[in-house]
């Protein structure tokens, strides 16, 4: 688990079947003190996170094929919300 900034959302009109209905966030994963982790992360929400909220997200396959099937080619998923 790591924590990052969502920076915006993605859309596509042409997507494997399993990502039908779900929303994309693009977010920039953060290290110690903040500091941006390398390149940004396309990342399933069903939490409701929004554009420059802090999110908590996991690089699980597990978790996401409980949610989205097993053939899910999608790797990262928002795990939550931290307090301010």
């Amino acid at each position: 688990m790591q924590l990052g900034r969502v920076v915006g959302t993605a859309t596509s009109t042409i997507k494997h079947p399993s990502f039908q209905g779900e929303r994309l966030l693009i977010v920039q994963l953060e290290g110690v003190a903040g500091k941006a982790d390398g390149e940004p992360v396309l990342v399933f929400d069903r939490m409701g996170a929004a554009r420059g909220d802090l999110v908590l997200v996991t690089n699980d396959g597990m978790t996401l094929q409980e949610q989205l099937g097993r053939n899910t080619p999608g790797r990262w998923s928002v795990m939550g919300l931290p307090d301010r």
